[in-house]
């Protein structure tokens, strides 16, 4: 008897990720969601705090505007299918619509764009890549993306100066929050023993 050995076409068919969605990772993104856009309360109102009625808010509050990203990263990094960023992001934006979000429904248009930046950078890498640099820079993606939506809907009359020092305030913010916070947080699910049955 003689070992099969595959062709270059069926090694690389078997080198892509399982694209299928489980029970278990439907529940995950969704409870990532969930937990999130609970927590959302508690940033809303930290926001509201930080940031004085003005035309636009210090600029160091815009060191927290990651916690709203998180979602985004982190599900697609524990779960690893294409649609978990946007899916977990767009779960915690109902959710913190349904608890009284002070921006409205507008914040599922935001959950939607946040979402779908970041899910553009991993459909890039085909979801095969989970390096610092790929999570950071779908972080960066989704504050990116962030940035856009606000400073067309929120900061419209705002000097270009304050738009670039808004952008690298939540650039910062994404790196820190969300992708370094991300990572921690799987290692540290994955060394209780949380995330077993996910890919390492």
């Amino acid at each position: 008897m003689t070992n099969a050995v595959p062709s270059p076409a069926t090694a690389a068919v078997a080198a892509l990720p399982a694209t299928r969605w489980r029970t278990r990772d439907i529940l995950v993104t969704a409870i990532i969601g969930v937990v999130f856009g609970v927590a959302f309360v508690a940033l809303n109102t930290a926001w509201s705090v930080i940031a004085p009625a003005s035309a636009v808010a210090p600029l160091g509050a815009f060191l927290i505007y990651g916690g709203w990203l998180v979602p985004a990263v982190l599900a697609p990094l524990i779960v690893r299918k294409r649609g978990a960023a946007l899916f977990a992001e767009l779960v915690a934006a109902g959710v913190s619509s349904l608890l009284v979000s002070p921006w409205g429904p507008d914040v599922l248009l935001s959950g939607f764009v946040q979402g779908m930046a970041a899910e553009l950078v991993f459909a890039l890498t085909l979801y095969r890549n989970w390096s610092l640099p790929v999570i950071a820079i779908a972080a960066i993606a989704s504050a990116a993306a962030a940035w856009i939506h606000d400073w067309a809907v929120y900061y419209a009359d705002i000097a270009i100066d304050v738009q670039i020092a808004r952008g690298v305030a939540m650039a910062v913010s994404a790196v820190v929050i969300v992708a370094l916070g991300s990572i921690a947080l799987v290692r540290a699910l994955r060394r209780a023993g949380v995330l077993e049955g996910f890919p390492a």
